[in-house]
């Protein structure tokens, strides 16, 4: 069990065994809360209480196993550990069926109660860790999350906010699975053009033979084997959105076509002079920096600037690693609901691998983890499920990559929690100032960035 303290509620009739118990929790590292009575401790349990619960089953009044039945009607998932005489234990193993989730057989012995209680213990964190995922989808359209509360994706959805009813054609940035055509659609239904087609094109994916009939459209007789005409995508997209992703791959002859349009809101298909007016808005998305001239090679600059009004950059998951947690439990529950399977609980080896890996194929490589958990192809200790390696093997990450990152995450969470306040933040982690600011730039941790969205 993690260093955190965490609560167990005790019940017995027995003031001596109560006053025993307290002390051998608080130095087992629990918070105990001890009650004589079934009534009294019932008053204080709901859906959201952090532990485990410890009963008697012979008490006076409301027994242990009612008061298992009532915890039940509460949350299934809270744990109850049932204390039995050796004349109950029948009883105590009807309740294991009915779902408590141990018992343990008078006299026994401290470690045994403790080992249970610690299992206990993290079996409810993870079930409580799960249902706060499942709660923190934050600002979405439809089916397109777009999931953070990092200094980066406050900014983003700010930025989103501000520029999506405008007409600006926008740049946006960002590796391969990061979720550039996400933002592309979110500009397009937060602007007035939603009523409007979105229209997406992979620049990457069109042979250049087909590409300037794609874009452009054709005429019939245009070409051989233009029978009939045919509306291009850019002129699909009047009164709405283009999104041309992957605009680095659009061949330089084409470049020239595009820039043309961009700079008169004009298109002549192929086969004819005749010019027609377009309402267009362009987002185009790129994996490279365009900005870069020895990287975009032959990329027109011109056409670079044309877009470049707006550009916004999407950080890859292992730049915002606060986030995986929250966007697990939304892909989570869309891979149960697709799969027509129950959100299954998280387990420790599951959230390990999430705070572990660095997600090279970010939110993709996330999305696709989260349904292998949902059917069932979790990580056990033997088997990886992501890289299919028997245990013995190297580990994705080192154990000191493992520790920098988890503490760059605690301090990310803090200065979260108190919105940049430096003073809060060295308060609650108990470190000394000189340490504190050492570990923001080993990190590259911009606590400024917190103190900005304060707002929010």
């Amino acid at each position: 069990m993690s260093a955190e303290k965490r609560p167990v509620i005790f019940v017995d009739d027995n003031e001596d065994l109560l006053r025993a118990t307290r002390q051998m929790l608080e130095l087992a590292n629990f918070v105990p809360i001890l009650f004589r009575s079934a009534e009294s401790a019932l008053a204080t349990i709901d859906k959201n209480f952090e532990g485990p619960i410890v009963s008697d089953i012979r008490m006076p009044g409301i027994d242990g196993l009612q008061l298992f039945e009532r915890v039940k009607r509460i949350d299934p998932s809270i744990p109850v550990v049932l204390i039995t005489g050796h004349g109950d234990v029948g009883l105590a193993v009807a309740a294991i069926k009915d779902g408590a989730y141990d018992f343990i057989a008078k006299p026994y012995a401290a470690e045994r109660l403790l080992e249970t209680l610690h299992r206990a213990s993290e079996k409810r964190h993870l079930v409580l860790e799960t249902r706060r995922l499942q709660d923190a989808v934050v600002l979405s359209a439809g089916d397109m999350p777009l999931i953070g509360n990092g200094p980066a994706m406050k900014r983003l959805r700010k930025t989103l906010s501000q520029i999506a009813d405008t007409n600006v054609d926008v740049l946006v940035e960002g590796e391969t699975g990061t979720g550039k055509e996400v933002v592309a659609e979110l500009l397009h239904q937060w602007s007035k053009r939603r009523t409007k087609p979105f229209v997406a094109l992979n620049c990457g994916a069109l042979p250049e033979s087909v590409f300037e009939s794609e874009l452009f459209g054709h005429e019939a007789g245009a070409f051989t084997g233009a029978r009939k005409r045919r509306i291009g995508r850019i002129e699909h997209s009047d009164g709405g959105t283009l999104f041309l992703d992957e605009i680095e791959s659009m061949p330089p002859a084409l470049q020239v076509k595009l820039l043309r349009v961009l700079e008169t809101r004009q298109i002549a298909p192929l086969g004819t002079n005749e010019t027609r007016r377009i309402n267009l808005r362009v987002v185009a998305a790129t994996k490279i920096d365009l900005g870069n001239p020895l990287i975009r090679k032959d990329f027109r600059e011109d056409l670079y600037y044309r877009l470049n009004v707006v550009t916004l950059h999407i950080p890859p998951l292992r730049e915002r690693p606060e986030d995986v947690l929250a966007l697990f439990g939304h892909f989570l529950e869309r891979a149960s609901k697709r799969f027509g399977r129950p959100v299954p609980e998280m387990t420790a080896t599951v959230r390990d691998h999430l705070m572990g890996h660095n997600w090279p194929g970010n939110v993709r490589e996330l999305v696709h983890f989260a349904d292998r958990v949902v059917l069932g192809l979790e990580p056990t200790q033997k088997t990886s499920v992501v890289s299919g390696q028997r245990s013995g093997t190297a580990p994705t990450l080192s154990l000191a990559e493992r520790v920098r990152r988890y503490e760059a995450t605690v301090i990310r969470e803090a200065l979260q929690e108190h919105r940049g306040d430096m003073q809060q933040v060295m308060e609650r982690l108990r470190i000394p100032r000189k340490t504190f600011y050492d570990k923001l730039k080993r990190h590259g941790i911009d606590s400024a960035s917190y103190r900005e969205n304060r707002e929010y």
